[in-house]
């Protein structure tokens, strides 16, 4: 059984057991949480693709702990004008393992009578 996801305005297939990292969430380590934006989900062959997304389906996953990316150089040039700035930065990430993928069976009864 997998899942696409959207969180933080990106999209990840994930598997039960899998880690994951996505955009800063306001939540202790430690804490479940809940991903609502199941964009499709796959149960043995059974797949459902939302409109955007599937209403019935839910994804559980378990935050691990709040670290930063990797750094990011920027680097900013124009021609003959010597003008060049260097920056960077480094994300703040949510590291995530998935627990559970549910399904409600409500909505797998009425995909399959039609």
């Amino acid at each position: 059984m997998y899942a696409v996801i959207e969180t933080g305005n990106k999209q990840y297939l994930v598997n039960k057991g899998d880690t994951i990292d996505v955009e800063l969430l306001q939540v202790e380590p430690g804490k479940k949480v809940n991903i609502e934006n199941v964009l499709l989900i796959s149960d043995n062959g059974h797949v459902e693709i939302g409109r955007p997304y599937v209403k019935t389906a839910k994804v559980e996953a378990k935050v691990l702990e709040q670290i930063k990316g990797e750094k990011l150089t920027i680097f900013k040039y124009k021609n003959k004008t010597r003008y060049h700035r260097k920056t960077g930065h480094r994300q703040k990430l949510t590291r995530l393992i998935i627990e559970d993928i549910l399904l409600s069976s409500s909505k797998k009864a009425e995909s399959k009578e039609e």
